[in-house]
């Protein structure tokens, strides 16, 4: 889990200065838009717009753009789209279990794209339910250390529900059931701590230990499927080892 979890912080750090930037800005408005409208307009009833908000910001999106995007999901504001959030489950090279999470407003399309991201990178689509059961939701917090120790941060979150606080270089992953991310969140912010993400997201329960080729693979897979419009986030089930990733990075 570690070198998956290492990896994802990388893509994430990078996403600001990507030339995709317009893309990942997208994503984050999309987020926000949605969640105002499942869970209304206010960020302060609202706890999953408050964090879709606050990644948005936290990756540069205008907050004219958020505020925008916080309107139309509410209703405040004409123009917002019928999103649908639909999963698709897939293995990738070496067995690795993937699976899409889309957020679209029309199904065939995202379908199409995910189905031809996956074919020409060594990947293929499966059946519903033959990978999900590999994975659990979980609530993921990514809090940067900035002179953090891990016990501080054990400390802060462990009474509100914290399963387990992992070191991933330069920030730390606070893992916790997602119903309780909240919470996590909120002691993270009253011990005075700042975190730069909170999210459901979906862990593996079992992970396939890959070589750099084999890294090499599914980060070129993972890479295409972000890459279409209608993927929000990927996830997949490989771990890779500090020495392999510095030998892809290299």
């Amino acid at each position: 889990m570690s070198g998956h979890s290492k990896w994802a912080t990388t893509k994430h750090k990078k996403a600001a200065l990507d030339a995709k930037r317009g893309k990942l800005f997208a994503k984050l408005i999309k987020n926000i838009e949605v969640a105002a409208r499942t869970g209304g307009g206010d960020p302060d009833g609202n706890p999953t717009l408050y964090d879709a908000i606050q990644k948005a910001r936290k990756n540069s999106v205008p907050l004219d753009n958020i505020e925008r995007a916080r309107k139309r999901g509410a209703g405040e504001e004409a123009g917002g789209a019928d999103w649908q959030t639909i999963m698709y489950e897939g293995y990738g090279p070496n067995g690795v279990a993937v699976l899409v999470e889309c957020l679209t407003d029309n199904r065939n399309r995202a379908a199409s794209e995910v189905r031809t991201a996956m074919t020409r990178n060594g990947g293929n689509m499966a059946d519903p339910g033959s990978v999900a059961y590999m994975f659990t939701r979980k609530g993921v917090v990514i809090v940067p250390k900035n002179g953090l120790s891990e016990d501080d941060v054990l400390m802060a979150v462990l009474d509100a529900g914290a399963e387990e606080v992992n070191d991933l270089g330069e920030s730390y992953e606070v893992v916790s059931e997602a119903s309780d991310m909240v919470a996590v969140r909120t002691a993270l912010q009253d011990a005075g701590y700042d975190y730069e993400s909170a999210e459901a997201n979906f862990l593996p329960s079992v992970t396939v230990q890959l070589e750099a080729e084999g890294a090499r693979k599914i980060f070129k897979l993972i890479d295409a499927l972000e890459d279409c419009d209608d993927v929000q986030n990927v996830f997949a089930n490989f771990d890779v080892s500090d020495d392999v990733m510095a030998e892809v990075d290299a």
